[in-house]
C-alpha cells in the first residue's frame, strides 16, 4: 500500500494517500479521549485515596483525643501510660507520628521521642488553640500534618492541648503508581488496535476512490467505453458523473474529428473527381466539337472553383482554431459594417428578386477584429439570400445596451426542420447536400462564423420554422475581452 510518493522539485512536498490523514483523525478521536480519561481517572484516585486517609486519619485521632480529655491528660496526677502506647500504636498504623503540644507550647509526648521538652510555635498549632483545625498536604514528599484539639474536661471546655498528627502516604501513591503503569500497558494495547482498526476503516472509506481511480485508469489507457460509476458516496458520485460528461464529449469530439476527416476527404476528392471524369471524356472523343469542349471546360473551371473555395474555407477554420491573441482588435462602426457586407450581397439578392432591409436602431460602434467579424455576418446574410424563395426578403437588425450589441438576421426562406437545429454549426453538416451544392456551399460557413463569434465572446441562436423562415440572434460586448 502506498501512502504517499515525492512530487516536484527537490522531491518536496511530498504528496499523501488519504488514509493517511484519516488514519491520524481516528487515531486522534480515538486517543485523545482515552488519554483524557485515564489521566482524570488516575488523579480522582490517587485523590480519592489520600481523602479518605485524611478522613480515617481524623476519626481515630478525634477518638484518641476525646479519650486524652476524658483522662485529664493534661492533669499532673495522670499516669496511666495507655493513651501513650494507643498514640505509638495509630502513629505506626499510618507510617506517621504523633505529637502532644501543651497550652503553653510545649512537647509533652513524641512517639518518635525526639522532641519532648521543645517549643512548638508552628502556624498550624497557634491557629489550632484558637479553634482552626488545619490540614497541610507535602506533596513533594508525600505526607500530610492534621491538627486536633485536646479540650479540657472542666466546664467551658478549654483547649488544653494539641495533637500534632503526620501520616505518609507513600503507599498510596505507591498503589496510584502501580495503577498507572498497569493503565499504561492497556492504553498501549489499546493504542496498537485503534491504529490496527484505524488504517482498515481507513482503507474501507478510501474503498471508493481507489476503485473510482481504477475506473479512471481504464479510461486513460484508451478504453472510452468504460462505465465510470461510484456512487458509494455523494462525492464520488459527482465525480462519477463529472467524469462521465468528460468522457462523453471526449467520445463525441473524436467522432466529430473522424467525421470532419471523412468529410474533409469526401469534400475535395469531389471537384477532383468531376474533372477527371470530365478530362477522361474529353480525351475519350474524337473531333470534339468547340461547343462540347467549352462546356466541359467551363464544368472543369467551375469543379476547380469549388475546390479552391473550400481549401479557403479549411484555411479560414485553421485560422479560426489559433488563439485568440491573433485578434486584430479595433474601434469599429458596426452600422458601417453591416452597410458594407449587405451592398456587397445586394447584386446576388437581385438575381432572386429578394429584398435587403437594414434597420440600425442606434449607432453601435464596438471593439472586434473587423475583417474576422466581417467574414461571419456575410456568410449569415449569404446564406439568409441562397436558402430564401423567389421574391422574398431578408431583414438584418442592429441594436444595442450598455454592454452588448445585437444583430439579427431574419429570412422568409425554407427554414431548417427541429431535427436539424443542433447541427447546422457542425462543419461540412448540411441539411439538404443536393441544393448546398447547387448554390455553391461547403459546408464550412456556419462553423466559421460561430467560432469567429465565440472568439469576440459572443453567443449565436437560432430560431427557424420549416416553410417560413429563420432567424440567426448574435450578441457580442461592446468592449472586447481577451
Amino acid at each position: 500500500m502506498i501512502l504517499w510518493k515525492k512530487e516536484g522539485k527537490g522531491n518536496w512536498p511530498p504528496t499523501f494517500s488519504m488514509v493517511v490523514p484519516l488514519v491520524l483523525v481516528i487515531m486522534a478521536v480515538g486517543l485523545f479521549p482515552l488519554l483524557l480519561q485515564g489521566n482524570i481517572l488516575s488523579g480522582t484516585v490517587r485523590q480519592s485515596q489520600i481523602d479518605s486517609r485524611r478522613s480515617e486519619v481524623l476519626n481515630r485521632c478525634q477518638i484518641l483525643s476525646s479519650k486524652m480529655t476524658r483522662a485529664g491528660y493534661f492533669m499532673p496526677e495522670y499516669k496511666d501510660t495507655a493513651l501513650n502506647t494507643e498514640m505509638e500504636i495509630t502513629a505506626d498504623l499510618y507510617n506517621g507520628r504523633i505529637v502532644i503540644v501543651d497550652k503553653n507550647y510545649k512537647i509533652t509526648a513524641d512517639t518518635f521521642d525526639l522532641s519532648v521538652g521543645k517549643i512548638n510555635i508552628a502556624e498550624e498549632v497557634i491557629r489550632c488553640f484558637q479553634g482552626e483545625l488545619s490540614n497541610v498536604y507535602n506533596k513533594e514528599k508525600q505526607y500530610f500534618a492534621q491538627t486536633i484539639p485536646i479540650y479540657s474536661d472542666a466546664p467551658g471546655h478549654s483547649i488544653d492541648g494539641v495533637m500534632v498528627v503526620t501520616a505518609s502516604t507513600e503507599n498510596l501513591v505507591s498503589i496510584a503508581d502501580a495503577m498507572e503503569e498497569q493503565s499504561g500497558f492497556l492504553d498501549l494495547i489499546v493504542v496498537l488496535i485503534l491504529g490496527v482498526a484505524a488504517v482498515a476503516l481507513s482503507r474501507l472509506l478510501t474503498q471508493p476512490y481507489r476503485n473510482l481511480a481504477s475506473m479512471i485508469d481504464k479510461v486513460a489507457d484508451g478504453n472510452m467505453e468504460t462505465a465510470v460509476e461510484e456512487d458509494t458516496y455523494l462525492e464520488t458520485q459527482r465525480i462519477s458523473e463529472a467524469v462521465n460528461q468528460t468522457i462523453g464529449k471526449l467520445r463525441a469530439a473524436d467522432q466529430s474529428r473522424q467525421e470532419f476527416v471523412s468529410n474533409v476527404s469526401h469534400e475535395l476528392k469531389t471537384p477532383i473527381t468531376s474533372i477527371r471524369v470530365l478530362a477522361d471524356s474529353l480525351m475519350s472523343m474524337e473531333e470534339v466539337p468547340a461547343e462540347l469542349y467549352q462546356e466541359f471546360m467551363q464544368d472543369i473551371s467551375d469543379e476547380i472553383d469549388r475546390e479552391s473555395k473550400i481549401i479557403d474555407d479549411l484555411l479560414s477554420l485553421v485560422k479560426m482554431d489559433k488563439s485568440a491573441a491573433e485578434m486584430n482588435i479595433a474601434q469599429v462602426s458596426i452600422n458601417g459594417l453591416l452597410e458594407l457586407i449587405l451592398k456587397r450581397i445586394r447584386p446576388i439578392a437581385k438575381k432572386r428578386n429578394i429584398e435587403l432591409i437594414l434597420e440600425s436602431i442606434r449607432e453601435v460602434s464596438a471593439e472586434v477584429d473587423e475583417v474576422k467579424l466581417s467574414l461571419a455576418l456575410n456568410n449569415l446574410v449569404e446564406n439568409a439570400v441562397k436558402y430564401n424563395v423567389e421574391d422574398g426578403w431578408v431583414r438584418v437588425t442592429l441594436d444595442a445596451d450598455h454592454k452588448y450589441f445585437y444583430i439579427k438576421v431574419a429570412d422568409s426562406g425554407i427554414g431548417i426542420p427541429e431535427e436539424f437545429q443542433d447541427r447546422i454549426f457542425e462543419r461540412f453538416y448540411r441539411v439538404d447536400k443536393a441544393r448546398s451544392r447547387e448554390t455553391g456551399g461547403t459546408g464550412l460557413g456556419l462553423a466559421i462564423t460561430k467560432s469567429v463569434i465565440l472568439m469576440h465572446q459572443g453567443t449565436i441562436k437560432l430560431e427557424s420554422k420549416e416553410g417560413e423562415g429563420t432567424t440567426f440572434t448574435v450578441k457580442i460586448p461592446l468592449t472586447y475581452i481577451a
